[in-house]
């Protein structure tokens, strides 16, 4: 489907660099010819296209905004344009992409030792390593400061039990970066710990059932007298300090992502309309109630790119806060779920058929509206920052 000149109606191209544009092009142009042809088969299998890890990994965009060890160090700009590439073709795919460079090689590159580095983030840039991000548990997701996950000290190894849950790439993951308390038990305490493949008492199984990001991985976590060695530790953050800085630097990505899934429906949902005949042979984009609907969505689009570039601009200048973050992620994954169910009804029946875009990304948004803290929360995010009363006590 060609892309609608519309999408880009205040002319922010003007406002990308060369280099921005090739980035997004680049990954543009894989999700045309790999990614949409064969999404929706493995979103109604329930399984993930990991013949497609390859080539992210050729285009650089694993760990993209990292600098180093075979990262691409791109800026912050173009790491969003490439998630939202990569959205418009499944949120499944760019929830690997996330987790794996901004929750998995991000705290390793930003909190691990010289050694850690070395052995984890080259593999994790070339796709050869995968990794996850072992911090919600079956009982406490918002409220991550009373997980119960623990590791003890024994000699020179941590003894860890414990479980993690809704944890992305966790089945196919040769590392995941685990946060647990220690013998302290309170949040302060926490640790990261890298917890290898092949562990003894590690397993991961996946989660049946989801009717969301169905082409992707999500498993939960066991931890039985898991033994893991001192260097396994990341060394330069404990509290909850580590876990949050790397779920804010992910939200960022994330909420100038969810906008490709918005154009994905937007462009859809303006095609079949334009194509649609009723009544007397008359285009269905002919009708008000329909040209209402395109233009609120647009509109929505629009706002929310502004946004996310405005975001990202300030996450290079060095001058993004998480309040900043919250809003993005709150405002921007709300418009692409609106989006998504705006763009089902253009669709009519047709539209809740996995042949359309629209009910796929609808479902993916329920669970992207969820996770990196929910809608909920960083709207009390907000209301402290405005009020400076803290709702969550």
């Amino acid at each position: 489907m060609p892309r609608a000149e519309i999408t880009d109606l205040l002319l922010l191209e003007e406002l990308l660099t060369d280099e921005e544009k090739a980035a997004r092009d680049t990954v543009a142009r894989f999700v045309d010819r790999e990614v949409l042809p064969i999404i929706g088969h493995h979103f109604r299998e329930g399984t993930f296209p990991a013949h497609l890890i390859p080539g992210l990994a050729e285009m650089g965009v694993l760990g993209a905004n990292l600098q180093g060890y075979g990262c691409a160090g791109m800026n912050t700009v173009s790491y969003g344009l490439i998630l939202q590439e990569l959205e418009r073709g499944d949120s499944g795919l760019r929830s690997f992409a996330s987790v794996q460079g901004s929750l998995c090689m991000f705290p390793i590159h930003a909190y691990g030792s010289d050694e850690q580095k070395e052995r984890f983030l080259p593999g994790m840039a070339q796709g050869r390593l995968i990794g996850c991000f072992g911090l919600t548990e079956p009982d406490f997701g918002s409220n991550p400061g009373g997980m119960r996950t623990r590791a003890v000290k024994d000699g020179d190894t941590w003894v860890l039990n414990g479980a993690k849950a809704w944890i992305t790439n966790g089945a196919i993951a040769d590392v995941a970066v685990v946060w647990a308390k220690t013998e302290e038990g309170g949040a302060e305490s926490v640790r990261g710990f890298l917890v290898e493949k092949g562990m003894p008492g590690f397993s991961a199984r996946e989660i049946p059932g989801k009717f969301s990001l169905r082409a992707s991985v999500t498993s939960e976590l066991s931890f039985q007298d898991v033994r893991v060695p001192e260097r396994n530790v990341l060394p330069k953050v404990t509290g909850l300090r580590g876990p949050l800085s790397c779920l804010n630097n992910a939200r960022l990505g994330i909420a100038f992502a969810v906008t490709g899934a918005a154009i994905a429906c937007f462009e859809g949902a303006r095609e079949y309309a334009l194509a649609r005949k009723q009544f007397d042979g008359k285009s269905i984009a002919g009708y008000q109630l329909t040209q209402e609907k395109l233009a609120d969505m647009l509109q929505e689009i629009v706002k929310a790119q502004l946004l996310s570039l405005r975001l990202a601009r300030l996450k290079d200048a060095g001058k993004a806060t998480p309040v900043m973050v919250s809003l993005a992620k709150r405002n921007n994954v709300k418009a692409a779920l609106e989006i998504a169910r705006t763009a089902r009804g253009v669709y009519g029946a047709n539209g809740v058929t996995d042949a359309y875009p629209p009910i796929r990304h609808m479902l993916n948004l329920e669970s992207v509206f969820t996770y990196e803290g929910t809608h909920e929360v960083h709207t009390l995010v907000l209301g402290k920052a405005i009020t400076g009363l803290d709702a969550f006590n």
